[in-house]
Parts: C-alpha cells; structure tokens; sequence
C-alpha cells in the first residue's frame, strides 16, 4: 500500500493552510494529506523522476528554440505550455550560464591601458616635472585621467559630493580602476539586462501598433529571443578558434531574430526587415547606455 493509497479520516485539517480537505490530496494548496519523512529510496525516485520530467522538457525546448525561430512564442500563445519550459525560467538560466562561462573564460573586459607616471606625461606636453611619481600609488596620474579631468569638472560643478567620488576614483592606480570596472561589470549587468527586457517588449509593441498583440506577447517574445541570444553566446565561447562555425553561428543568429518576428507576427519580408532594422539600432542603444550606468556604479561602489 502507498502513501496515496493510505485510508485518511473523513475529514482531515491540512498542515500546510489548515483547509478542511478529504482524500489524499488538499483541495486548496494540494499538499498531501499523509505526510512523513521520505526513506532513501523514496527521495531517490522523486528526484529521479523529476529530473527525468525536467529533461525532457529541456531538450525539447532547447530544441525549438535553437531551430525553430519564434515557435516557443506562437506555441505559448496558443495554449501549448506544460511541454516546455517556462519562458522567465528559460531566460534567467541561460543568462546565467552564459555569464558565468563570461566571467571564467578569461575573457579581457577592460583594458584602459598603459600606465605612465606624470613625469613622463608632463615632459610630452613641454612641462617640467616637478618631482618624481611613484607607479601605483594615488599620485600616479595617467592620460586617462587627463582625459577624463573636463568630465569631473562638470560633474563637481552639479554635485561636488558625486564630484569627489569621481575624483577618487581616477585617483586610483590603473588597474584598481580596471577591477572596479570588471566588478561592476558582473555584479551589475545581468539585472540591468534584464530590465531592459520590459524596453524591448515595449519597441516591439511599437513597431506592431495596430496589430492587436498585447504587451504581455511581445514581453514572452522578448524573453525567447534573449534566451537565443544567451545560448549562442555561450557555444560561441565554448568553442576553439574554429573561425567557419563561429562564423555559421553569428549567421544565425544575425537572421534569427527577423525569421522568429516574421512567424510570430506575421508581415511580409520587406516590413519585417525594416521593423527589425529599427528594433536592433533601438535595443542596441539602450543596451549600451545601461551598461555604460553599470560601470559607472563602479565610481560609487
């Protein structure tokens, strides 16, 4: 006899929300009823077969979304969703994954430059040294900062809290800069991308005005065409230096996304070119001004 099999009382109060429930199973949270503390082989079965449920499900959806443009959108639209993943959940753990691999491939982020003490700076620009400067430390200024030094200045101008912050910062050596950046980098990107997905649901809603689509159909297209985007990324930093198939790759996923609109929203190939044309100039700005307010979290972190 098994658990859900086990004779229950003609009325029983859940453990879980207290709710009056009869049978196995709650009517209202749907815990079950009988409940005890599982054995080894009955944890190792449940797991099992979850994760055999999951897989499926994994393979089918990568599956779709990597050859399919624009078929996980249409199939979640037309009430066809137990057989994949869900769209959120999809997106967040191929974003996760590609910014791992990222942050371990040893991929060089920021490379501000060399360093050059202010000596060796003064005597380009015909100015006397007027003491030797010490590489690394604080005083070392470098062209960046010089570079930057108008930029301060406004900034101080606005705020001089926000000013000194700057300040110290380009005080730092260079590579203290480099690491603040990188930390910034991972620390902050993936959320600010992610927020970014509401903003392209938003041009798409746009660029379809008087289609009928809802927000909620271009935000669940938004989320499947990023989730691509990630897992390309990530092959693409997997693979050697085979120059043919990371050519094939950018490819596809160059024409990926106007195949997936033209599926999805139908439209003839010219307007879906055009639309496509105006979304990535649109998304592309975007994601640069949120990566670039990212980095600059680095100055106040």
């Amino acid at each position: 006899m098994t658990p859900d099999t086990l004779p229950h009382p003609a009325s029983t109060a859940c453990k879980n929300c207290c709710s009056d429930t009869n049978g196995n199973y709650c009517q209202q949270c749907g815990q079950a009823t009988h409940l005890h503390v599982p054995s080894a082989r009955e944890f190792l079965h449940e797991f099992i077969a979850h994760y055999v449920a999951l897989e499926g499900k994994l393979w089918k959806t990568l599956g779709a979304l990597l050859f399919r443009p624009g078929l996980l959108t249409c199939e979640y639209i037309n009430g066809r969703r137990v057989r994949y993943l869900e769209p959120l959940r999809l997106y967040l753990t191929f974003s996760i994954i590609f910014f791992a691999l990222f942050k371990f491939s040893g991929m060089e982020l920021v490379n501000l430059g060399e360093e050059k003490p202010a000596a060796i700076i003064a005597e380009a620009d015909g100015q006397p040294a007027t003491r030797p400067m010490v590489a690394g430390t604080p005083e070392h200024a470098t062209e960046f900062k010089r570079s930057v030094n108008p930029i301060v200045s406004r900034v101080s101008a606005v705020s001089p809290t926000i000013g000194q912050k700057f300040e110290h910062f380009f005080d730092l050596p260079r590579r203290a800069q480099e690491e603040a950046f990188k930390r910034a980098f991972y620390s902050y990107t993936p959320y600010v991308i992610f927020a970014l997905m509401p903003v392209f649901a938003f041009f798409l809603k746009v660029l379809y005005l008087g289609t009928g689509r809802r927000y909620g159909e271009h935000f669940l297209f938004a989320l499947h065409s990023n989730a691509f985007a990630f897992v390309m990324f990530s092959i693409m930093l997997l693979l050697p230096n085979w120059d043919v198939l990371e050519f094939v790759l950018f490819i596809w996923l160059l024409f990926y996304l106007p195949t997936a609109m033209r599926r999805v929203y139908g439209g003839s190939r010219r307007m879906t070119g055009l639309r496509w044309i105006v979304l990535m100039a649109m998304h592309l700005s975007s994601m640069t001004l949120a990566i670039a307010l990212a980095m600059v979290m680095a100055i106040f972190s």
